[in-house]
């Protein structure tokens, strides 16, 4: 139930939430009347989630800065098993910002039928509309997704790697390491929710990034820096602490060069990674 209100969200507290409540929906529940208890529970947490995401899009266009779903650690199997490239990229974030433009009942049947396997007829029966109408929704949901996906490197091994030698080239401000790392067309997003300092606009270009990297590697701060590599929505991320404060930075990759970098500062989105490792 966490992992599709997850999906669904973007956000670990409103998953825990939903869980909750359809918990408790299932104790006020006649249950000799459930045939199938996993299809009531997965159709119960399914509307939860719709009832949640009409009411989120007005609260996200009140954000400070950009939105970045929360992040999850997931090498301990927190959202299920990520065994295959495209279990990982359906919970990556460059995937999960791109279902945040898509209508709730699209985001619904991209979920239910990418992520979990869901036949349209079930679907169907979970979001209360004919099968013809769940095939339509899914098509044009794959569509919005599919150059989001396309961004997710397949050499998991690699990817690693890349990601490693940015973070060192990063923390040693390294200019020409930096630069053979950034696409020309690089997009930097960093969510502070107004709680710490952030970039309130995406910073677009190889120039400018390579500038706001270089500024940050400057910092004073950086000294007390603890660095490391994590799984993070199934891919290499970077995990930095220092003074109580925790950062996550992912980069999205295009080739052997990083084509989006997102960084999510807000400390109330950091409580699964802080809870993860001690800070």
């Amino acid at each position: 139930m966490f992992n599709i209100a997850y999906r669904m969200l973007g956000s670990v507290a409103e998953a825990e939430d939903v869980v909750q409540d359809a918990f408790l929906r299932w104790h006020g529940a006649d249950q000799s009347k459930i045939a199938t208890p996993p299809a009531w529970l997965t159709k119960v947490v399914t509307n939860l989630c719709l009832t949640r995401l009409s009411s989120a899009r007005a609260r996200r266009e009140q954000y400070v800065g950009p939105w970045l779903p929360e992040p999850v650690p997931t090498a301990d199997g927190a959202l299920g098993p990520l065994e295959t490239v495209e279990q990982r990229e359906l919970v990556s974030l460059g995937v999960l910002v791109v279902l945040e433009r898509l209508t709730p009942p699209e985001r619904a049947v991209f979920v239910l039928r990418e992520a979990f396997g869901h036949q349209h007829r079930e679907i169907a029966e979970i979001l209360d509309i004919d099968e013809a109408h769940s095939r339509q929704l899914h098509s044009r949901a794959r569509r919005h997704v599919a150059d989001a996906r396309k961004r997710f490197p397949a050499d998991r091994a690699r990817h690693e790697e890349i990601v490693r030698r940015f973070l060192d080239a990063t923390l040693r401000g390294d200019v020409k390491g930096l630069e053979q790392f950034l696409a020309d067309d690089v997009v930097s997003w960093a969510d502070g929710g107004g709680k710490v300092t952030a970039a309130r606009r995406p910073i677009v270009g190889k120039a400018k990034v390579l500038r706001y990297m270089l500024g940050f590697q400057r910092r004073p701060e950086l000294k007390e820096i603890s660095a490391e590599i994590a799984e993070i929505n199934g891919q290499p991320a970077w995990v930095l602490s220092w003074n109580h404060m925790t950062a996550v930075f992912v980069a999205e990759m295009e080739g052997e060069r990083v084509a989006a970098l997102r960084a999510i500062l807000n400390p109330d989105k950091l409580r699964a990674v802080t809870n993860w490792r001690p800070v």
